[in-house]
């Protein structure tokens, strides 16, 4: 589990490679908007992630191990210049894991608020998700 935290503390658009020091060649990872298989589709899907952000910073907090499965707590931070005017966005999640015996994880699902981390943040769509979330509340 520390080798992946420090893995996504470090990761960056330049260094990607690293993801293979991590994930496994048949990786199957998945979060709100992707299901992606295999090392190489996991990469070219991060390739396209970093190429349009601007920073990007991962807090964890509670790291659980229970034998072989791992879960922990994030705070994921990035600003992207089309959203939200570029200021910085921070979305909290979580992560399930599944670590062969090599330590190598196989399996990687993200939960979060693809509405936080994605549409409140763009104009006009943005104004009507933030009123439909309040909606719910009433």
């Amino acid at each position: 589990m520390e080798k992946f935290l420090r893995m996504y503390r470090n990761l960056h658009a330049d260094n990607l490679e690293i993801l293979k020091t991590v994930y496994r060649q048949d990786i199957h990872f998945t979060d709100p908007a992707h299901q992606i298989s295999g090392i190489d589709n996991l990469t070219a899907y991060f390739a396209a992630l970093y190429a349009n952000i601007d920073s990007i910073h991962f807090s964890f907090l509670e790291p659980l191990m229970v034998d072989n499965k791992g879960y922990v707590r994030w705070e994921m931070t990035f600003s992207h210049r089309r959203l939200d005017g570029g200021r910085p966005i921070t979305v909290v999640g979580a992560s399930y894991l599944e670590f062969d015996q090599q330590g190598k994880v196989y399996f990687h699902q993200d939960y979060f608020d693809l509405g936080a981390m994605l549409y409140e943040h763009v104009p006009l769509l943005g104004r009507f998700v933030r009123s439909i979330k309040k909606g719910l509340g009433k």
